[in-house]
């Protein structure tokens, strides 16, 4: 039975797409250690295969990624492993070192353009470390994949790299409904469910339920805008238009996205990773049976118009966007949506991600 060592910088309770690999590798014979850090509102983790997180001293900037980083070097100098799979560019030189030294197997699954992340975008001393490392290492790598083809092609035309396309997609679920904690009152659900930070298309979405009556957004997430948002909210005088939920625990969450009429995905286009974004809620909408209204941006699109389950907005003015919600509500997209659901799921990726893993140079 082959080891394989996963890592990621968060806490690992949130991590859907890494819990899915690891769930997919350890029931397929293969000895799983996931690998974190614990924060001070980490929650207790009950998972089928071995997870270690690392307590530390810093936990944000520069300090944390070094500290993060020397000690997972030395943690797996030390530890018994036969692959070794780093999640992102801010676990892969650990990895990428380890992996020369002892002559291990290295795997890539790059969630995102790291360089490319907002945080960096303002911080451009910052962004060209990270891009160095980018450049000196992934062009070595022989076993990668990522989440849309728009990313692996980026990695294919600048760095001359192969990259296997392994969608974030949910595993399949059967639609079961749940109730809102308040009175909706036959009005039209509109949902956004995920990050709430800037770029969600979320502040131009509150001025245009300015022009829907009978319409209720429904916003369920935790982020960096949150406060402000729920202060916007009150000063629009949109608390009978508006419902901001917080942060709700998947399985609870699986029961309130069938209660929408439309799932809304509208990212602005604030750079590559935004451009090439494809966000899980726009197929947790489609396994819930709701039908999308998303971005103009190549990703998204090219998902709602290739099994037509929803629409894509040709303008976000306020006004004109909120005729357009109206227009696609008016649009029965049931039978699309359930042979969508059927193809886009989890269950689909496992084989492709297996023959990785199981055929490594």
């Amino acid at each position: 039975m082959k080891r394989v060592i996963v890592t990621v910088t968060n806490d690992l309770s949130t991590d859907q797409r890494v819990a899915k690999v690891c769930n997919t590798l350890f029931n397929n014979n293969f000895d799983v250690l996931l690998i974190g850090r614990k924060l001070k509102k980490s929650k207790f983790l009950e998972r089928t295969y071995k997870t270690k997180r690392f307590n530390l001293y810093f936990n944000t900037g520069f300090l944390f990624f070094a500290e993060y980083n020397v000690r997972l070097f030395f943690f797996l100098l030390f530890t018994k492993k036969d692959i070794l799979l780093a999640n992102d560019l801010d676990t892969l030189l650990p990895n990428y070192l380890i992996g020369k030294i002892q002559r291990k197997k290295v795997v890539f699954d790059s969630h995102e353009l790291f360089p490319e992340i907002p945080e960096l975008v303002n911080r451009p001393k910052v962004k060209k470390i990270w891009l160095y490392l980018e450049k000196w290492m992934i062009p070595k790598l022989l076993n990668n994949y990522t989440v849309c083809d728009s990313i692996a092609n980026f990695y294919k035309n600048n760095y001359f790299s192969n990259f296997e396309t392994i969608m974030n997609l949910p595993t399949k679920k059967e639609v079961k409904k749940g109730v809102f904690s308040f009175e909706t009152n036959a009005k039209k659900i509109i949902l956004y469910q995920g990050a709430i930070n800037i770029g969600r298309g979320l502040e131009n979405l509150l001025e245009t339920m300015a022009f829907l009556e009978h319409h209720l957004l429904v916003i369920i997430g935790d982020g960096d805008i949150y406060n402000s948002l729920k202060n916007s909210i009150s000063s629009k005088n949109l608390n009978n238009k508006v419902v901001l939920l917080g942060k709700i625990a998947p399985k609870n969450l699986h029961t309130l996205t069938p209660l929408a009429d439309l799932g809304i995905s509208l990212e602005e286009d604030l750079g590559l990773n935004y451009r090439f974004a494809l966000p899980n809620k726009i197929f947790d909408y489609i396994q819930a049976e709701v039908p999308v209204l998303v971005s103009n941006l190549p990703e998204m699109s090219a998902i709602v118009t290739s099994y037509n389950v929803g629409a894509v907005v040709k303008n976000t003015f306020p006004e004109l966007l909120a005729n357009e919600i109206k227009q696609v509500l008016k649009k029965d997209f049931t039978k699309e949506l359930k042979v969508a659901k059927e193809k886009l799921i989890w269950e689909k990726q496992e084989d492709k991600l297996l023959a990785i893993f199981n055929n490594l140079r």
